[in-house]
């Protein structure tokens, strides 16, 4: 039988990984949005880079995926997680078509989005904590922004297109 590890992420939601026979790691990232992250990694013991690949999924697919790997949807009692109320924690991957892509961070409350914050963007093995408004956003990138789930996805949806919605879309848009 595997040994699953199960970490509560307060603000996201929980993480479940387990370690494959061939030393590999498997993560599932239950968002308390509804969508998964599935992560796949290897632990590097020479102390190089290890293999590390994500895949966003939304609900429909993650039950979809559980399905053909024979799982059980673990996901559905992630409406008990002790969350804090309001508070959302995600995370936005920059892709090289996304339109902050090469751009400064800026300030989002003059657009809007007030009460957002960019927590810190993960730049390779390392984290720029509290980035400043001229921090400049490169492909590869990872924002770490917290907020309500509403100003999360305004963000979300302003990093990807350069155009600031009028209204929230319905679901959490994909970090990529």
């Amino acid at each position: 039988m595997v040994d699953v590890r199960r970490v509560k992420l307060p603000g996201v939601g929980v993480l479940h990984t387990f370690v494959t026979d061939d030393g590999g790691k498997v993560g599932v990232i239950t968002h308390r949005s509804g969508h998964s992250d599935l992560i796949t990694f290897a632990d590097a013991g020479d102390g190089s880079d290890a293999t590390k690949v994500s895949l966003r999924l939304d609900e429909d697919e993650a039950h979809t995926l559980a399905e053909l790997l024979g799982g059980t949807k673990i996901t559905e009692g992630i409406s008990n997680l002790d969350a804090i109320p309001g508070l959302s924690i995600d995370w936005f991957t920059v892709d090289y078509e996304d339109h902050i892509a090469g751009q400064q961070l800026g300030n989002l409350a003059s657009r809007g989005v007030v009460g957002l914050t960019v927590v810190a963007v993960v730049r390779g093995e390392s984290a720029n904590p509290a980035p400043a408004d001229d921090f400049k956003v490169f492909p590869g990138d990872t924002l770490v922004v917290a907020g309500s789930p509403e100003k999360v996805a305004k963000a979300f949806a302003f990093y990807r297109t350069g155009s600031m919605p009028t209204k929230a879309p319905a679901e959490t848009p994909s970090g990529g």
